[in-house]
């Protein structure tokens, strides 16, 4: 199946891709993408260089004619999100992503599909490769580490970099221009507890609850989304409550920058109260169920008894930490006051694990108002902190200052009327671009982002629609010639 995709237009840039998904690229262990990008650049003859943080460049002249145009950097990231469904036997570190067609859309089986952004890397390396597009002097930035901690765009030196024009392709909206991103940062918890033997008669189940669609922490957290984190703790907080549940184990989400999609946990109830235990679950999960009957079709919330016996948290402990998840804020804090429907300041719940008597919790924040997005980490921090956790929040980045008086944007703008008979939406997006952190190394960086559309990142659900690729491509393409 995966080499049909290789025959869409434009087949350039598709067979890139097809070619790019067969490199394993997790985040912080992209060596062999680089190496395949390094390779590429030695067989084209093209000037190629590797940081210190291991972000490329390539650069290329100018095509016969054109070499008095500005120099324009295009960039993409090289990492992608590795998320799977718990069912899918899949090793992100060896195995090669099969994409395959669903309709008018491109995906993976049961993982992410790594669209984000190994479609922009394939247009970079399809304008590098070809020897009849137009246009001036390129540099392609590939950065790295883009997901799980922009490592590449917080690395980046003043120098690497000689244009003064970026295309960032890492947009997820055909159709959508993005000039101003939000900024975010992690708040990470750690609370310690202690275990104790069962007391007494009990009954040991597995709950599951799965089937969510997840996705980006950013750019969907306001469609109201389930939470995995949220869901489960909100049945065992119940149940504890109303018929002595004791909690063995729970884990539920993955990464800080997607929603969490899955969650397990194992605990166990009185044996004088397994009935009325049972009967509570059922009607909790079809209440649950309902809430999110047109977001989350295809929920599961389910319990399976089992005969396997664990130590469970004490008491203090696990009230503590149920609690403390409970009051958690998760989603949309609060909207924009000037721009209309745009989220303004957010923070996903991302995961909980438990591991050698500490709980570990993951959040994320974003907002595009640098003391709004301080207010809500410390509003995150607060919670945690009344229990006694150890909290600590990660270094942070920027967001990205719109400019409407952006060259570029107009050029954009106008290749795109010209190119499609319609005004494209000119937007800032609530997700986090590298644009802000290249902003803050290069001020004088005139920014643009976009691309084709795609839907459902940071899940094995993300897919690519297929015609949106040849209207990305070539946008791209005329902007360069014109610029």
């Amino acid at each position: 199946m995966s080499d049909n995709i290789r025959n869409f237009e434009p087949k350039i840039v598709w067979q890139y891709f097809d070619d790019i998904c067969k490199v394993p690229r997790p985040s912080k262990k992209e060596e062999k993408i680089i190496a395949f990008l390094k390779k590429f650049g030695a067989k084209h003859k093209l000037e190629t260089l590797q940081d210190e943080i291991g972000n490329i460049l390539i650069r290329k002249d100018a095509t016969k004619g054109m070499e008095n145009k500005p120099s324009v950097v295009l960039q993409s990231h090289i990492d992608m999100v590795c998320e799977k469904n718990a069912d899918v036997e899949f090793n992100f570190d060896e195995d090669a992503i099969i994409p395959r067609i669903d309709g008018e859309w491109v995906k993976a089986t049961g993982t992410t599909l790594g669209a984000d952004d190994g479609i922009g890397v394939a247009a970079q390396m399809a304008i590098l490769a070809s020897d009849n597009i137009e246009h001036g002097p390129i540099e392609c930035l590939f950065t790295v580490d883009e997901e799980t901690g922009l490592t590449g765009a917080f690395g980046l030196k003043p120098g690497f970099v000689k244009s003064e024009i970026l295309l960032n392709l890492d947009s997820e909206d055909e159709g959508e221009l993005y000039i101003g991103c939000a900024g975010g940062i992690d708040t990470l918890v750690e609370i310690e507890y202690e275990t104790e033997a069962v007391e007494g008669a009990v009954q040991f189940y597995e709950v599951t609850v799965n089937g969510l669609n997840g996705g980006h922490s950013g750019d969907e957290i306001q469609k109201g989304l389930g939470n995995a984190v949220k869901i489960m703790n909100r049945i065992l907080w119940e149940a504890a409550n109303k018929y002595g549940l004791q909690v063995a184990d729970f884990k539920a989400g993955n990464l800080r920058n997607a929603i969490a999609r899955e969650g397990f946990a194992t605990v166990c109830i009185p044996v004088d109260q397994k009935d009325n235990f049972e009967a509570f679950f059922t009607k909790l999960a079809t209440d649950i169920k309902a809430e999110y009957a047109i977001t989350e079709k295809n929920m599961q919330i389910a319990f399976v008894a089992t005969a396997e016996k664990q130590e469970v948290l004490q008491t203090e402990y696990q009230n503590a930490i149920l609690n403390s998840l409970y009051a958690c804020p998760h989603g949309v804090i609060a909207w924009s006051q000037s721009i209309a429907n745009f989220v303004e300041t957010s923070t996903n719940l991302a995961s909980i694990t438990m591991k050698d008597n500490i709980a570990y919790i993951t959040t994320s924040q974003r907002s595009s108002v640098e003391s709004a997005k301080d207010d809500i980490a410390n509003m995150v921090a607060a919670n945690f902190k009344n229990i006694g956790a150890f909290v600590e929040h990660g270094d942070g980045y920027p967001g990205w200052t719109p400019n409407t008086n952006s060259k570029v944007l107009a050029q954009t703008s106008a290749s795109y009327e010209k190119l499609f008979g319609k005004k494209p939406k000119v937007l800032a997006i609530h997700a986090g671009l590298e644009c802000g952190l290249i902003g803050e190394v290069y001020p004088k960086m005139d920014m643009i982002s976009f691309g084709p559309t795609i839907k459902g990142a940071h899940s094995p659900d993300e897919r690519i629609k297929i015609d949106t690729v040849k209207m990305f491509w070539d946008l791209t393409l005329d902007v360069l010639k014109n610029i």
